[in-house]
Order: C-alpha cells, then sequence, then structure tokens
C-alpha cells in the first residue's frame, strides 16, 4: 500500500481512483465491508482504490481530551488497511486551515481537480467544509456535475449490533475483549516503543516493559491477560497494566506489561500488546507489598487463563 503524506504530497499520477473517506477508527469489520465492495470497483474500473483519511482526527482537533478514546493509532491503521488490499492511503494534516476551507473548494480542488475521484464511498451523515456545511447530498450534485458516482455506506450487523467505532469502544470500556473482538474481527491492539520508566516493577519483582500510548483518552483501563510480540519474535505471555498507577500517585495513563519467564531486553523496540481478557480494574492499594501479592494474584490469574486457553 502506497501512503501519500499531505496534499503537497498528491502527484499527477495520482489522479484518477475510487475513494472512501473517513477515521476508519480500529478498522472494524463494516469499515472491512466497506473497503472490500471499493476494492471491487476498483478493479472494475481500473483505478486504484484510495482512501482518505485524517491525522489528528477531526475530533481530536476540535475537542481535544474530550474527543472519543482513539482505538488505532496511524500505525496501526496502515497495518490493517493494508492487510484489506487498499491501493493508496492519504493521510491528511487536519488543521484548522484544512477545516475551515469552504465544502465547495474541497469538492472541486480536492475530490475533482487533484484526485479525480470516478466513485466515491461515504457514510450519508458525512460533514465536511466550514461550518460542516458540506454533506451527502452536496456529493451527490457534486457528482452529478463532475461526473462522479456517490454511494452511502451500509451498516454492518454483527448479531443484532450495528459494527461501529463507538460500539467496540464500548466493549472495550466494559472490559469485554472478546466482543470487542468480534466487532473489530481481529484482536484489540495497543502498541508502541518500549521506553525506560521508574523500574518501580523490579524493586518488587515485577519488572515490567514500559510502553508510551501517545493518545489523548485510551479506550480500557485495568488489568488485562496479554500477549506481547513484534516483528519477527515469538509470541509472549503476560499480564499488562493499563492506567495512571495510582499507588505511586502516576500521572500519565500508560501500559506496563509483565512477561512471564523472560529476562531479555526490550527498550527502544516497537512492540504490539495484544489483550485477551479483563482480570480487575485498577486501583490504589496501601503499601508497595500489597500491590506485590495483587500482582501475584494476578499474574497468576493469567496464566491459568492461557493455560485453560490451551488445553
Amino acid at each position: 500500500m502506497e501512503l501519500i503524506r499531505g496534499i503537497h504530497n498528491i502527484l499527477p499520477s495520482h489522479h484518477g481512483c475510487v475513494l472512501t473517506i473517513g477515521n476508519f477508527d480500529g478498522v472494524h469489520r463494516g469499515h472491512a465491508q466497506v473497503i472490500s465492495s471499493l476494492v471491487n470497483k476498483a478493479n472494475h474500473f481500473q483505478l486504484p482504490a484510495r482512501l482518505m483519511t485524517f491525522e489528528p482526527q477531526p475530533q481530536e482537533r476540535f475537542r481535544g481530551t474530550d474527543a472519543p478514546a482513539r482505538l488505532s493509532l496511524l500505525r496501526d491503521k496502515i497495518r490493517l488497511l493494508d492487510e484489506l488490499k487498499v491501493d493508496q492511503l492519504l493521510c491528511i494534516n487536519f488543521t484548522a486551515a484544512f477545516a475551515s476551507q469552504p465544502a465547495e473548494a474541497f469538492i472541486e480542488e480536492l475530490l475533482v481537480k487533484k484526485l479525480g475521484v470516478k466513485y466515491l464511498v461515504v457514510g450519508d451523515d458525512f460533514c465536511f467544509g466550514k461550518g460542516r456545511l458540506g454533506n451527502f447530498d452536496m456529493l451527490v450534485e457534486a457528482g452529478k456535475k463532475f461526473g462522479f458516482t456517490v454511494v452511502s455506506t451500509q451498516s454492518f450487523v454483527v448479531g443484532s449490533s450495528r459494527v461501529s467505532s463507538t460500539a467496540v469502544r464500548e466493549q472495550l470500556a466494559l472490559g469485554h475483549l472478546e466482543q470487542a473482538r468480534r466487532l473489530l474481527g481481529h484482536p484489540f491492539i495497543l502498541s508502541g516503543k518500549v521506553a525506560h520508566g521508574q523500574k518501580l516493577g523490579r524493586t518488587i519483582g515485577f519488572p515490567t516493559a514500559n510502553i508510551a500510548l501517545k493518545r489523548h483518552v485510551v479506550p480500557v483501563r485495568g488489568v488485562f491477560a496479554v500477549r506481547l510480540y513484534w516483528d519477527g519474535s515469538d509470541i509472549y505471555e503476560g499480564v499488562a497494566n493499563v492506567g495512571f498507577r495510582p499507588t505511586v500517585n502516576g500521572q500519565t495513563c500508560r501500559l506496563e506489561v509483565h512477561l512471564f519467564d523472560f529476562d531479555s531486553d526490550l527498550y527502544g523496540k516497537r512492540v504490539e500488546v495484544e489483550l485477551v481478557a479483563k482480570i480487575r480494574d485498577e486501583h490504589p492499594f496501601d503499601s508497595l507489598d500489597a500491590l506485590k501479592k495483587q500482582i501475584l494474584n494476578d499474574a497468576n490469574e493469567a496464566r491459568a487463563l492461557f493455560s485453560n486457553d490451551a488445553s
């Protein structure tokens, strides 16, 4: 998959495509259905299947820490979209200037002149341009004028539930990892680079890999049984805490992973951590000794869970 970072990197050779636009946060099963339809249409027209997304996500720009918890960072999204056979990902820097351009300019300058859209798939609630005055109906009328087809995304249902990023967030917040996985169509993963922490875990016999989450809001909190791996590695089992570490007055939300039967150096590695099952909520303890006892219990519960899965 080709990554086009920013409008300034759109080349004349990029003119002509079938396109879908959205956050595609989590790249869930509903997204996969839309992308499958897009790829089929791209093959029909013999044009690249292109996806337009934004960094930061628009609500992060407008609402900051009040924005919905983010499911996937751009790096995660790129991996998942590549697996779905998207040809090109256009990632636009969602600046105040971009958000304030007239809706007509978004259509004529970007969609028509630069991208040469032949076929466009968007949600029927998609709004864009200054004052969010651009909408689905405007795109349909523009399509008639400039010669491209506009179709809406259709809801995709698993059981009786509509698949959406909001539904995934709700299941994650409840600690329902298996339900979230069913909606996503893949495991929920937190990724990042292992950094040096306070090394308090070592002092109580539970060394941890500290991973910066780089999110305004994290969609999960608590203690989890996890699998950790990186490019080309084996898969390692462990227990992880996602939260603020209230026992030691933590100020930022971070991911700390204790791996079972592992003593190698992970500093600087970019790792992926699959959340398998929630063990408990995060809460403060009166002392480090009390915390140590609880972590031992958490680790034993996670080991038992993995043992049951293997049997």
